[in-house]
């Protein structure tokens, strides 16, 4: 297969390979699939292991990664040179998936959203999955002793020493994510208007359970965690669980000024999930320097002619996939190339 650098559509019928596609490019960014936590799942049904391999542009240069599944090995090799582990991947590729699952965003509760936020900061930097992962370390050695109070009340002294560690690593965290949710917010705003031409306006905000605000500096944000803490620190004893913190945390998502999840129709649902995608490109190329490569998954389904126009034909300096079932879709595309899939393989059409 040998896609243009503009848009690229691949369309064919239902369990033909469309997803698998964009499922293994995706997979370069970090080793994970957007569609499964388990890599077994990601080897066909009647193989014992599956090998992925890529060339790309990137960090100025040509390059190429392998990737190695077997039952619950994973191996990474990057330009021939083995790596300990698949997260030698980060910051190498650079791309922005979409998938329907990804309503989800809207769709289902805060977890959700958090999960969006956290992994684009940690595909921006190694540095804040780091955070992240100590953070929720902290967390959970936090609850433990919670509920260990509970059947002996003298360990209330050590919980200090766990809250200083984890008012630390959640207050660099929770600024993580303000930072990059100011980013986001406006130009997730500007791609909804285009895709909408102007009729409806996109907003998103964070929800702090510790009432932080967008102009906190870190160490106001320590404060205020801090004070959270010592407030709640009898209910969080008497629940066995931590009340407060980017973990309780949310984003509020509004089309027109009320809430997308209850006011939105599935269209306009679509609509801002993916402006929340491009909206994670802009950022990543304004932040990492390399223009991120564009995965869009089915679509264009639920979306109207005008809509899907400005995906396959308003989407400039970047590469693009994009996928979908019916041979019409690809007929509004005025400039790029359209592939065909059918058991698995690949074809270019004229």
């Amino acid at each position: 297969m040998y896609p243009c650098e503009g848009v690229n559509v691949i369309y064919g019928d239902n369990a033909q390979g469309k997803t698998n596609m964009i499922e293994a490019m995706w997979l370069f960014c970090g080793g994970h699939s957007f569609r499964t936590a388990r890599d077994s799942e990601v080897i066909r049904w009647d193989k014992s292991f599956a090998v992925l391999e890529m060339d790309f542009f990137g960090q100025g240069r040509e390059q190429s990664a392998r990737i190695t599944l077997s039952g619950r090995k994973k191996s990474v090799a990057i330009n021939g040179v083995e790596k300990n582990s698949a997260s030698s991947l980060i910051e190498r590729f650079c791309a922005v998936v979409f998938s329907p699952g990804h309503l989800n965003l809207i769709q289902r509760g805060p977890g959700e959203r958090r999960r969006f936020i956290d992994s684009a900061i940690c595909r921006e930097k190694l540095q804040n999955a780091v955070i992240l992962s100590k953070y929720n370390r902290m967390l959970n050695q936090r609850n433990t002793l919670l509920k260990d109070i509970a059947r002996k009340p003298t360990l209330a002294d050590t919980l200090e020493i766990w809250d200083q560690q984890l008012i630390h690593y959640g207050s660099l965290l929770i600024r993580k994510r303000l930072d990059y949710m100011k980013m986001l917010s406006e130009k997730a705003a500007a791609f909804h208007s285009g895709i909408s031409k102007g009729r409806e306006e996109l907003r998103i905000r964070y929800l702090s359970t510790e009432d932080v605000l967008q102009e906190d500096d870190l160490d106001t944000i320590r404060s205020k965690f801090g004070e959270k803490f010592k407030a709640n620190r009898k209910n969080d004893i008497h629940l066995g669980v931590t009340l407060a913190g980017p973990h309780r945390d949310d984003i509020e998502i509004l089309i027109n000024g009320k809430n997308a999840k209850s006011f939105a129709s599935q269209g306009q649902q679509r609509s801002a999930v993916l402006s929340l995608k491009l909206a994670e490109a802009a950022v990543l190329r304004e932040r990492m320097g390399e223009e991120p490569v564009i995965l869009l998954d089915d679509v264009l389904s639920e979306l109207d002619n005008s809509r899907q126009d400005f995906l396959l034909n308003e989407l400039k300096d970047c590469q693009v996939f994009i996928t979908c079932c019916e041979r019409s879709n690809k007929e509004q595309l005025r400039d790029g190339k359209v592939f065909f899939v059918k058991g698995g393989e690949i074809f270019p059409e004229e």
